[in-house]
């Protein structure tokens, strides 16, 4: 597996996600199986199964997360050199120019990616477009409705 850009405050949240696996999640599932035993047949004993069901999800999820962390390339935006450059990490201000909105994105990893919070994943196409360019800028980013064109307002790292 190759190393998988990374920001610091995404690598945080899944180390966070980690730990309460290990030590709330799994425990709770290891009492539930349990706790399902006592009840005596397991071919019928549908929270017992159910059990395992959620074990099977939370091994597999730590083992995802654990491969991800073993491959990260955690790259903190604070202890770059601010260039003026749009880079993994940056939050860069754009207007549309064909609509005039304004919108404002922040370039992270693929796991991190949230639009809803426009968090965009540098493998999607608008931050392949931004990276490298700086603030003035005009892009020209190829969408499903057709190409759109940006101009770069403000690139910042925060």
């Amino acid at each position: 597996m190759n190393q998988v850009p990374m920001t610091m405050h995404g690598a945080n949240k899944l180390r966070e996600e980690l730990e309460y696996l290990k030590s709330v999640r799994r425990p709770e599932i290891i009492r539930s199986i349990a706790e399902a035993r006592e009840q005596g047949d397991l071919k019928e004993n549908a929270e017992y199964h159910s059990a395992r069901e959620q074990q099977g999800f939370c091994e597999g999820r730590i083992q995802e997360i654990e491969a991800k962390l073993s491959h990260a390339h955690v790259i903190d935006v604070l202890k770059q050199v601010p260039t003026g450059r749009v880079i993994f990490g940056a939050t860069v201000s754009v207007e549309n120019l064909g609509s005039k909105e304004k919108q404002t994105y922040r370039i992270v990893g693929d796991d991190e990616a949230d639009f809803k919070q426009n968090l965009i994943s540098i493998n999607s196409p608008i931050a392949r477009g931004l990276v490298g360019k700086k603030e003035e800028d005009i892009i020209i980013i190829k969408t499903p409705g057709g190409y759109v064109e940006y101009k770069i307002l403000k690139v910042e790292y925060l």
